[in-house]
């Protein structure tokens, strides 16, 4: 028996540094970027991030308030004040969201200072590679998903508005991002127009960091979860031998270090979707309400043989899709896993059992029973099912935005 435990027992600090680069590395830097990762900078310490937000919330409403003026006083076409609500309502939503990330920060930072303990503890490498195995998949999710927003926005910032020519009483501008209401005559002198454009370009890197951030984190923390429940089924399934307990010989401290492990899972996913429900609640209503818009403008630019916008605002629509399905996808396979226990309880060799022992696994099949999930604030549940209903929901807005402006 312990030659059996050394084999599979591993040194708690073996590979722990390099686990956590691998996992939050990606995250990190785009969080740590807009002050809501833990960054450390020498000479600036603890202000760092405090620096970024006021910088990140400056550039918002700087793109933000001069384009809803625009919007509202000088624009008259029906066309183009649908494409500028489109874009002031992602800003909007966006920035909605960074403020509540901002205000959740301390519960983020816990949440990760928990996935690091849960790392920190793990004694043996069979639950080293279950946790590793779903830590990868919310790795490539987080990849994917910064991936498709950055590309779609570095496009949309950098290409599409010198793609077509801008033309006030007969008079070539510079173009602009987001555009600025007309009073503003001074963004068109250098070196005015620079500084304005380089905010510009700053609001849409905060805007995409925030949103491909927020839906990398959530994959991080609920495939972590889902790590976590891989391991207690494989506790579950070792009970009767009791090789994955360590030095633990009494079956019933068996039973209860799952149990208390099992309550750890559900704390800290109790703790996740405090921080992703406003959130997800943001997101939710962003995709249903501007996802339709991308797929009006693909058909008006199709109409209008412009491949430039058509590129830009498909791959923005295949973002928007890709960022509500993770979330819709987390908290399906979330829902799956944690209903998973009870089904394990049922199968393992319980009849090697003491009587007793069977009895307190009662406890784990009630607590199975009510699935854990990622909700829209407290209302929607999030599933594979709510990403259908968003997309039928977006074609229903696009069918009506034909009929009413086409």
């Amino acid at each position: 028996m312990g030659s059996s435990r050394e084999k599979h027992a591993t040194s708690p600090n073996d590979s722990y540094q390099r686990s956590m680069r691998y996992i939050f590395k990606p995250t990190s830097w785009i969080f740590g970027s807009i002050g809501i990762w833990p960054v450390a900078i020498r000479g600036l310490g603890q202000n760092a991030f405090k620096i970024s937000i006021v910088v990140c919330n400056f550039a918002l409403l700087f793109a933000i308030v001069p384009c809803a003026l625009y919007v509202t006083y000088d624009v008259k076409d029906i066309n183009i004040k649908l494409k500028l609500s489109g874009l002031l309502g992602f800003c909007s939503s966006a920035m909605m969201k960074y403020l509540v990330l901002v205000i959740r920060r301390p519960k983020i930072l816990r949440c990760i200072e928990h996935v690091k303990s849960d790392w920190w503890q793990v004694k043996f490498s069979s639950d080293r590679d279950l946790m590793l195995k779903y830590a990868s998949t919310g790795r490539r999710l987080s990849i994917i998903s910064a991936t498709s927003m950055y590309i779609a926005g570095f496009i949309y910032h950098t290409i599409l508005p010198f793609c077509t020519e801008h033309k006030v009483n007969n008079q070539t501008v510079r173009p602009l991002v987001y555009p600025t209401y007309s009073k503003f005559h001074q963004t068109q002198i250098s070196p005015i127009y620079e500084l304005v454009y380089l905010a510009h370009c700053v609001c849409g890197y905060t805007m995409y960091s925030v949103t491909a951030g927020s839906c990398g984190l959530a994959a991080i923390f609920v495939t972590h979860a889902c790590g976590q429940i891989e391991v207690i089924a494989s506790r579950l399934k070792d009970l009767p031998r009791g090789k994955k307990f360590g030095q633990s010989s009494d079956v019933n401290q068996r039973v209860a270090s799952i149990v208390k492990h099992h309550v750890r899972v559900l704390r800290f996913s109790a703790a996740v979707e405090d921080i992703l429900q406003e959130v997800c609640l943001l997101e939710f209503a962003s995709s249903v309400f501007t996802m339709c818009l991308p797929e009006y403008y693909c058909i008006v630019d199709w109409q209008d043989s412009d491949s430039v916008g058509l590129t830009t605002y498909f791959l923005l629509f295949v973002s928007f899709c890709f960022n509500m399905y993770i979330l819709c996808y987390i908290g399906e396979l979330l829902m799956e896993k944690s209903s998973y226990i009870g089904s394990i309880c049922f199968m393992i060799d319980w009849y090697q059992l003491p009587a007793k022992t069977v009895r307190s696994l009662v406890l784990v099949i009630a607590m199975s029973s009510h699935p854990i999930k990622i909700s829209v604030g407290r209302m929607i549940n999030l599933s594979l099912a709510t990403f259908g209903s968003v997309l039928k929901t977006s074609f229903a807005y696009l069918s009506f935005l034909r009929t009413l402006v086409m």
